[in-house]
């Protein structure tokens, strides 16, 4: 694939970038692991502290539940498997997944691009404000602390979602969607008979050398080394912090269940974006955005303020989250991992928010950037 032009981009400057990763602990994030490649070479630095009761730094490269990111590694597995021709783009899913009896019009495209229309299993939220939940697990602070070790098969989060109405007519708009890529699993699952672990395996994590990602399946441990996560909830009036590093990601399956690291994360993405897995006229089609939200197959293809794009998912999941941009020709990346005390509010919303433009703009601002 032929990268379009970039911007002349500025070095990051390595200071500027601690000061803001200790910034963010400031925040409210009790660790900080970010990692950054440019023409200067790798830069990476940490902030704040593995646990709330223990100031030892986080790893450089530590453990990490990178929540939506897994849908990037899930997209790159089913497109390689459309250039294997086991897959094709453009026909209806319901050919092979008869059982659960989906609109006939939903192609694996739409679920890659959330276009189906499916109902997203952990809650929609619509226009008018209204929420509408889903799984249990996802309804209240506490119920999703009492079912956190609770196993659910991946049949069970699209029943729950096959069992709302749709949000429109397959193809007609964009709605982000955590069922579009358990359909992509089951999907995957389907026509290799294999499991989505292997076919990860075979198609992304072995051919890049991946040691350090994980697909956990209803396993509530992580590697270490890794930053502690926590939750948020208050119980019959009294505020209560549990670490819920440990946990079955089951409830989420492959809309944001996998571990990583940031070292792996880059590994990832500039391997995707140089054309080691996926061909030329494939990955094309993976970064050809959606006009209404910007978003390819199982990628975000963003402009930035220098006027270039970065490719990029980011991903958060119970006190964890994980940032991963890249430019285009995967020159320049950052990746990071975040965590911090979830809550039912997600109250560090606007925190991750300011802290992620803030790093997007110093390492991929351009030379027109004013200095920080």
């Amino acid at each position: 694939m032929t990268a379009p032009s970039l911007p002349t981009l500025r070095t990051a400057d390595r200071d500027q970038l601690q000061r803001d990763i200790e910034t963010m602990v400031e925040a409210g994030f009790t660790g900080v692991q970010l990692r950054v490649h440019d023409e200067q070479g790798d830069w990476t630095g940490v902030a704040g502290r593995q646990a709330l009761d223990d100031d030892t730094p986080p790893s450089t490269d530590g453990h990490v539940r990178i929540g939506s990111n897994t849908k990037t590694f899930a997209a790159t597995v089913a497109l390689a498997l459309v250039g294997e021709n086991v897959l094709s783009l453009g026909a209806p899913v319901h050919d092979h997944l008869p059982e659960l009896r989906l609109d006939p019009r939903i192609t694996l495209r739409m679920l890659l691009q959330h276009t189906s229309g499916v109902f997203n299993f952990t809650g929609e939220y619509y226009d008018d404000g209204t929420f509408v939940p889903g799984i249990p697990a996802t309804q209240s602070g506490k119920e999703w602390v009492d079912n956190r070790f609770r196993t659910y098969a991946p049949e069970e989060l699209v029943g729950i979602a096959l069992s709302n109405p749709a949000r429109f007519e397959p193809g007609t708009d964009w709605s982000y969607s955590n069922t579009n890529y358990v359909l992509v699993r089951l999907l995957i699952e389907r026509v290799t008979g294999r499991s989505f672990a292997e076919e990860t395996q075979r198609l992304v994590l072995g051919p890049l050398g991946l040691t350090g990602t994980v697909l956990p399946g209803t396993s509530q441990e992580i590697p270490a080394p890794y930053t502690h996560a926590y939750y948020r909830y208050d119980d019959g009036g009294e505020e209560r912090t549990v670490d819920v590093t440990r946990h079955n990601p089951s409830w989420i399956a492959t809309g944001g269940d996998m571990i990583s690291t940031t070292q792996d994360l880059q590994t990832f993405i500039v391997g995707l974006l140089t054309g080691k897995l996926l061909p030329d006229a494939l990955l094309t089609e993976m970064l050809t955005p959606h006009p209404k939200a910007g978003y390819g197959l199982g990628v975000f293809v963003q402009p930035t303020e220098a006027g270039g794009t970065v490719i990029t998912h980011n991903g958060g999941i119970a006190g964890h989250a994980a940032l991963m941009y890249s430019t285009p020709d995967g020159s320049r990346t950052l990746t990071a991992a975040l965590h911090y005390v979830d809550d039912p509010t997600m109250s560090m919303g606007a925190a991750f928010q300011q802290a992620n433009q803030a790093l997007v703009q110093a390492v991929f601002g351009g030379e027109e950037a004013s200095d920080r």
